[in-house]
C-alpha cells in the first residue's frame, strides 16, 4: 500500500507562514502530517528560498498537478480571494482565522468547497492551547451565572485585519465553545483616533438567558493578555487554571488535524459541529459589526 501524499504550498510568509513552512518540512514522526509534502511557497516579496523551500509563482501554485492543498497565511483582508482561487483550481485549503471578513463570503466559500468535494479547514489554534484545554475542563458541567472575557493587545491595521469582531474572532470562538450558542444583545465601540485606541464591548445572552460580555481592547503598548471572570452557581473563576506546556506546537497540532481531514479520518459529526461553530462565529461577528456601526438610535 503506497501511502497517499498531498503536495502543499504555503501562501504568505509572515509569522504564521514561516511556522507553516517549518512544520511542513519537519513533520511529527508517524503523525498524519507525514502525508503532506511541501512543494514551495508563494509571496509578493522576493525570497528565492527559505531554508530548503523554494519560491514559486501564484500561477504555478494554482496550475501545478503536484499541489493538492494550499496553506493560506496572508493578511485577513485577502483570505477570501485567495481561498476562492485555490478552491476554483480544485485544491484543498487550510486558512488562518478569520476565513473571511464577511459572513456571506464565508458561507459562499464553504458551499463552494462542499460542491467541489474539497476540504476547507480554518485554523483555530486558540482552541488547541493547553491553557484553553484546562479552562474547558474547569468550566465543563458548571452553570454559568454571568461572565466576562476581556482581551487587550497592541494596535492592528484594520484595513488589513478587518473589524475587531473578525480579527478577534478567536475570543468569540472560545465563548461559543465554552458556553454554547449566543445571542447578541448589544455591541458598541469606542475609538480614539488621536490615541490609536479602540475598545469594542459586546453583550451576549446564552441559551439560558445568562449574560456574557466580550471586550476587545487595543492600544499602543497594551500587553497581549486575556482576563476572565466567569461566575457559576458554584463560585467564580477569575484566573486561568495551571496548564502544562504542550510538547507539540500549536501549528503542528492544527496541521495534523488538516492532514487527518485529507485522509478522511475525521468523523462526519465532528466536521458538522466544526462547520456550525465556524460559520456561527462569523455570522455573530458580522452582527456585532453592524451593531457597532449603526448610527446612534434616537428614541423620541
Amino acid at each position: 500500500q503506497i501511502s497517499k501524499m498531498f503536495g502543499t504550498v504555503v501562501v504568505g510568509v509572515g509569522i504564521a507562514g514561516l511556522a507553516r513552512i517549518r512544520d511542513l518540512m519537519n513533520p511529527m514522526p508517524s503523525s498524519p502530517s507525514e502525508h503532506l509534502k511541501l512543494f514551495g511557497f508563494v509571496s509578493r516579496r522576493s525570497f528565492g528560498h527559505i531554508n530548503d523551500a523554494k519560491q514559486i509563482s501564484l500561477e504555478d501554485a494554482l496550475e501545478s498537478k503536484d499541489i493538492h492543498a494550499a496553506f493560506i497565511s496572508t493578511e485577513n483582508k485577502s483570505h477570501e480571494e485567495t481561498i476562492r482561487m485555490f478552491l476554483e483550481a480544485g485544491k484543498h485549503v487550510l486558512v488562518e482565522y478569520p476565513m473571511a471578513l464577511s459572513a456571506k463570503a464565508a458561507h459562499e466559500l464553504w458551499e463552494m468547497a462542499e460542491q467541489k468535494g474539497k476540504v476547507l479547514h480554518v485554523e483555530h489554534i486558540e482552541l488547541l492551547t493547553e491553557e484553553y484545554k484546562q479552562l474547558k475542563k474547569e468550566v465543563a458541567g458548571k452553570d454559568l451565572v454571568k461572565g466576562t472575557l476581556h482581551f487587550t493587545g497592541s494596535v492592528l491595521d484594520e484595513n488589513k485585519s478587518g473589524f475587531p469582531a473578525f480579527s478577534g474572532i478567536a475570543r468569540l470562538t472560545w465563548l461559543i465553545d465554552l458556553f454554547g450558542d449566543l445571542t447578541v444583545i448589544s455591541a458598541t465601540r469606542e475609538k480614539q483616533k488621536d490615541k490609536n485606541y479602540s475598545r469594542m464591548t459586546v453583550h451576549f445572552q446564552t441559551a439560558n438567558k445568562k449574560p456574557l460580555t466580550w471586550i476587545e481592547e487595543r492600544g499602543p503598548g497594551m500587553r497581549r493578555e486575556k482576563k476572565i471572570n466567569f461566575c457559576f452557581t458554584s463560585g467564580c473563576l477569575e484566573n486561568f487554571p495551571e496548564a502544562p506546556r504542550s510538547s507539540v506546537g500549536l501549528f503542528m497540532q492544527d496541521q495534523n488535524l488538516f492532514a487527518k481531514k485529507l485522509l478522511g479520518q475525521v468523523s462526519k459529526e465532528e466536521l458538522a459541529a466544526e462547520k456550525w461553530r465556524i460559520l456561527r462565529c462569523l455570522d455573530l461577528a458580522e452582527m456585532i459589526q453592524q451593531y457597532c456601526e449603526e448610527p446612534e438610535k434616537i428614541y423620541s
